[in-house]
C-alpha cells in the first residue's frame, strides 16, 4: 500500500526515465543522449550499447528476464514480441547480455497486423525501432522499449512514426512564428495532450453471463433499467468501496509507470467513471494512454470486474468518451494558447489562435474523420456528446475580442476599458472569463483546446497527428507570408482580421444538441456526416492526402492504407456484432420466450378448466407470440444480408451501415419489448438493472 509520504518514491520507479539514466550513464553518453532528444542527432552504436546495459542492468535488479519492443500497430492497440537477456555461454550455461543493437532494432512479424495494403501477406518481413524521446518501462516483470514499426520497405505500419513526425513539422513550423516575434531563445515547440478517459466497471460475473459483453465490448439487447440516470445522483457522488479499492489500486499502478493519474470521479452514468492525467508532451501522452487502457482492464480481473472502454456498453444510458486537450508549448514552459498580458504576448496568442481556427474550418472533415468508427457512432450526437458536426467554442469574452477585430469596432473589456483593436493596444485577455461548453466539440478552455469527439476506446495518436500537420500547415502559411512583409506589425494586424473574418462560421458559443444549430451548421457550409460511412472517405480526399504528404506525415500509400484499414475494420466490427446477435437470438432467446409463453399457455388452460380469470396469461403469450414471430423473421432477414455483404470494401461498409445495422436494430426492438414480458426466471441474460446497479 502506498502511503502519501512514499507517493514520490513510487512515482516513476518502474520507468527507466531522465534521472535514472543521468544516475546510471556516464556523463558523455547521457549528454550525448539528450542531445539526441533536443537536436534530433543519431546515437553511436557505443552510446546504444552503453544505455541497452544500463536499462538491463536496472531491469533486472527489479526482477525482469525479458525484454520486449513495445509498438503500437494499425489495430489501435499495442503489441509485444518477448525476448529473454539469456545468453549461452557453453557448457549449459548462460549470461544475461542486452545489446545496442538489441535496443535499437527488433523484427516482428509483420504479415498479421492490418496494413491497407502495404504488405502482402507472404511479406512477413517487418521492424521495431527504439523511439528515444520515449521513456522504456517496466510492466509485469517486462522491459518494455517503446518502438515505432515499419515494414521492409520503410512504410509507417503504426501510429507512432506519423505521430513523430507530426510532432516534429509542428515543431519546425511554430519556431518560424516565434522567430518572428523575436523569440531566439526557445529551441523547441511541443504539442502538449492531456487525454480524459472515461470507462465502466460491471461485475465479472455478470460480464461472463452475456456472449454481447464478452464478443463485442457492448450489450447488443436491454430495456432500459426502471433507474437509469435520470436523478443525476451517480455524477461526481460519493465513489463506491469497492470502486474506490479499483481507483486506488489503478491509480498506484499507473504512477509506478510515471503515468500523472490525476483526478478521478464517478461520470454520469449508473457504473460510470473517469480519470484525467496530468498534461505531457504529446508522444508521452499518446503512449501512455494505450497504457492507461491496458491497466484499467488488468486492475479491475483483481477486483473481480470487468472494465468497458466501448463508447456505448448500455442503451439508455450515457457512452464514454476520451476528451483530448491539445495545446502548444515551448521548452521554457511557455504555453502559446495562454492569453497573454502585453499587447506583443497578446499578438501572438492572436495568430495563433487564427491558424487553429482556419485549420479546423478547413479540414474539419478530416478531424471528424479521425474519431469515426463503429463504437463512436452510437454516441456522437447522441445527447451526451458532441454532434458530428465540427465547431470551435471561444467563450464570451474572447469571441467579443474576435467579433471586434473582425468589425473593426472598439473593444470593451470586463474592465469597462474601450481599447481600440490593434496590435500595439491590444487589451489583456482574460482565463477562464465564461462558461465551460460541454457540447462542443472543439471548445477553448483558457489555454487550451478540448477536442471532445474522441471515443474512449480509440488511441488518441490519430486526432493528435490531425491536429499537428493541420497547425503546421496554418503556421507555415502565415510564416510564408509575414516573413516577407516590410510591416510586420501591420500585415499581422490584416492577417489576423482576414483569417478571422473568412473562417468565423466555424465558431460557434451555442447549444450544440439543439436542432436550429443542425440546420445553421448546413446554411454555414459546415460538413456534417453523422456516421462513420459517411466520414471515412475525408481519408482520401485530394485536399487531405495533399497536406500529410506535404508536410511528410504520410506518403499517399500510407494514407491509402489507413482509409483501407479503418474501412475494413468497421465492417468487421458490424459483422461480427451481427452474427452475435443472431448467434444469441437462436440459443438463447427464442428457446427462452418460447418456453415461457408454452409455460403461459398450459397455466390458461389449466386456469380456463377451473373457470380461474387468465386475462395475465393469455394476453401476455399472445404478446410474446407476436413479437417472437417478429423476432424470428428480423433474425432471419439478418442472416440472409449478411450472406450478401458485398467484396468491394466501401461497399461493403456502405452495406453494413445501410442494411446490417438496420436489421439488427429491427431485431432489437422486438427483443428488448421481449425482455419487459418475460418472468425474470426464464429471461436467459442478466438485464440492465442487475449489471448497472451490482452490489
Amino acid at each position: 500500500m502506498c502511503t502519501p509520504t512514499k507517493l514520490p518514491e513510487l512515482f516513476g520507479s518502474m520507468v527507466f526515465n531522465e534521472d535514472t539514466m543521468q544516475q546510471r550513464l556516464s556523463p558523455a553518453s547521457y549528454a550525448a543522449w539528450k542531445k539526441c532528444i533536443t537536436d534530433g542527432t543519431s546515437l553511436d552504436l557505443s552510446i546504444a550499447n552503453e544505455i541497452a546495459e544500463a536499462m538491463k542492468q536496472w531491469a533486472t535488479e527489479k526482477g525482469c528476464t525479458h525484454y520486449t519492443h513495445w509498438f503500437q500497430p494499425m489495430t489501435g492497440i499495442t503489441a509485444e514480441k518477448h525476448d529473454s537477456f539469456i545468453t549461452p555461454v557453453g557448457g549449459g550455461k548462460v549470461i544475461l547480455e542486452f545489446s545496442g543493437k538489441e535496443l535499437v532494432r527488433g523484427e516482428p512479424d509483420a504479415s498479421s497486423f492490418p496494413s491497407g495494403g502495404l504488405r502482402a501477406t507472404f511479406e512477413a518481413r517487418g521492424y521495431t525501432a527504439w523511439d528515444p524521446t520515449s521513456f522504456a518501462f517496466i510492466k509485469d516483470d517486462t522491459l518494455c522499449i517503446p518502438t515505432i514499426f515499419c515494414s521492409y520497405s520503410g512504410e509507417a505500419l503504426d501510429k507512432k512514426m506519423p505521430l513523430l513526425r507530426s510532432i516534429d513539422e509542428v515543431n519546425r513550423q511554430a519556431l518560424r512564428i516565434l522567430r518572428l516575434f523575436g523569440d531566439t531563445e526557445t529551441k523547441r515547440v511541443t504539442a502538449q495532450v492531456g487525454p480524459e478517459q472515461e470507462y465502466f466497471l460491471i461485475d465479472k460475473h455478470d460480464f461472463a453471463q452475456r456472449e454481447d459483453l464478452r464478443m463485442c465490448g457492448r450489450t447488443l439487447f436491454g430495456a432500459k433499467p426502471p433507474k437509469g440516470q435520470e436523478l443525476e445522483d451517480h455524477y461526481f457522488g460519493a465513489i463506491r468501496p469497492r470502486v474506490a479499492a479499483y481507483m486506488k489500486d489503478l491509480d498506484e499502478e499507473l504512477w509506478k509507470v510515471g503515468v500523472l493519474s490525476k483526478t478521478k470521479h464517478n461520470e454520469v452514468a449508473p457504473c460510470q467513471h473517469e480519470m484525467a492525467p496530468i498534461y505531457t508532451d504529446a508522444n508521452t501522452a499518446c503512449d501512455q494512454n494505450q497504457l492507461v487502457m491496458e491497466l484499467m482492464k488488468k486492475v479491475a480481473e483483481r477486483h473481480d470486474l470487468v472494465c468497458l472502454l466501448h463508447e456505448k456498453p448500455f442503451a439508455g444510458v450515457n457512452g464514454s468518451g476520451k476528451h483530448d486537450n491539445w495545446s502548444l508549448a515551448t521548452d521554457s514552459g511557455k504555453n502559446l494558447f495562454k492569453p497573454g498580458k502585453t499587447p506583443s504576448q497578446n499578438a501572438q496568442f492572436l495568430l495563433f489562435l487564427a491558424a487553429f481556427i482556419k485549420g479546423v474550418d478547413e479540414y474539419q472533415d478530416f478531424l471528424r474523420a479521425t474519431v469515426a468508427f463503429a463504437g463512436n457512432d452510437h454516441r456522437l450526437g447522441a445527447q451526451e456528446a458532441p454532434p458530428a458536426v465540427l465547431s470551435i467554442f471561444l467563450g464570451d469574452e474572447l469571441n467579443r475580442v474576435v467579433e471586434a477585430i473582425i468589425q473593426g469596432t472598439p473593444y470593451k473589456d470586463a474592465g469597462k476599458r474601450t481599447l481600440e483593436i490593434g496590435v500595439d493596444v491590444l487589451p489583456s485577455i482574460p482565463q477562464d472569463n465564461t462558461d465551460r461548453n460541454r457540447t462542443s466539440p472543439m471548445a477553448f478552455t483558457g489555454n487550451k483546446f478540448e477536442f471532445r469527439m474522441l471515443g474512449s476506446s480509440q488511441s488518441i495518436s490519430g486526432p493528435n497527428i490531425a491536429l499537428n500537420t493541420i497547425m503546421a500547415e496554418e503556421l507555415e502559411q502565415f510564416a510564408d507570408k509575414l516573413e516577407k512583409a516590410k510591416d510586420f506589425q501591420g500585415e499581422m494586424a490584416k492577417l489576423i482580421k482576414k483569417t478571422f473574418t473568412e473562417h468565423q462560421r466555424i465558431i460557434f458559443n451555442g447549444n450544440g444538441y439543439d436542432d436550429a444549430w443542425l440546420k445553421e451548421a448546413e446554411k454555414r457550409g459546415l460538413c456534417n456526416f453523422k456516421s462513420t460511412a459517411e466520414a471515412l472517405p475525408a481519408y482520401i480526399a485530394k485536399k487531405n492526402v495533399d497536406l500529410f504528404v506535404k508536410h511528410g506525415i504520410y506518403t499517399k500509400g500510407e494514407i491509402q492504407a489507413r482509409y483501407e484499414i479503418h474501412i475494413e475494420n468497421y465492417t468487421t466490427v458490424i459483422t461480427i456484432e451481427a452474427n452475435t446477435m443472431a448467434d444469441m437470438i437462436r440459443r438463447k432467446i427464442l428457446p427462452a420466450v418460447s418456453g415461457y409463453a408454452t409455460d403461459l399457455c398450459e397455466r390458461a388452460d389449466s386456469k380456463s378448466g377451473t373457470g380461474v380469470g387468465c386475462k395475465y396469461e393469455k394476453s401476455t403469450a399472445a404478446a410474446i407470440g407476436k413479437l417472437t414471430d417478429a423476432l424470428a423473421d428480423a433474425v432471419d432477414k439478418l442472416e440472409k444480408d449478411l450472406a450478401k455483404l458485398p467484396a468491394d470494401a466501401r461497399k461493403a461498409m456502405e452495406y453494413s451501415h445501410d442494411t446490417i445495422v438496420a436489421d439488427m436494430t429491427r431485431a432489437r426492438a422486438a427483443v428488448d419489448q421481449l425482455e419487459t414480458l418475460t418472468a425474470e426466471e426464464y429471461w436467459p441474460l442478466p438485464v440492465y438493472s442487475d449489471i448497472l446497479f451490482y452490489a
